[in-house]
């Protein structure tokens, strides 16, 4: 599943694509993709933009799929630990991970105008974080790359 950058596109790709893969992923490995984690994922991959867990919360109440927080915090603690979302720590939200099937550090770009979030893939151990752990004798075991800044559009100034 390639990046999009911050170009506009039918999110519907992104959305069967990852959906998709999450489905292929629980069943080669015994998960469960239940009703409500399917449409927490869902949820993620309508926009490029992190959702806080009260937001995602909402959106199941309004569908008649839970109303307490738990319900929402388990399904998105089950899609960061499976690798199928990403906690943005700086926006203490999640977005879907748009690149499943692989095993990868991510990087994140946030735009601070538009909010959108747009998932990059580091390569840890070619770069100066890579290199100080080997010399330092340290195994990264999962890392999160966060910049914040102004998307193409919101540059320009021709955000809606």
């Amino acid at each position: 599943m390639g990046s999009h950058g911050f170009d506009q596109h039918d999110h519907t790709a992104c959305r069967i694509g990852g959906l998709s893969e999450a489905e292929s992923r629980c069943a080669q490995a015994g998960l469960q993709l239940t009703p409500v984690r399917r449409r927490v994922l869902e949820i993620l991959y309508e926009q490029h933009k992190a959702l806080g867990a009260y937001d995602i919360l909402e959106r199941l109440r309004q569908e008649g799929l839970g109303s307490q927080p738990p319900v929402a915090y388990r399904a998105l603690d089950f899609l960061v630990t499976h690798g199928f979302a990403h906690r943005i720590e700086r926006l203490n939200a999640f977005v879907a991970c748009h690149h499943p099937a692989e095993s990868h550090a991510p990087v994140f770009l946030i735009c601070r105008g538009c909010s959108t979030v747009v998932e990059g893939v580091a390569e840890i151990p070619a770069g100066n974080l890579g290199r100080v752990a080997q010399e330092t004798g340290f195994l990264i075991e999962r890392t999160v790359t966060e910049a914040e800044g102004l998307c193409p559009t919101c540059q320009s100034g021709d955000s809606a």
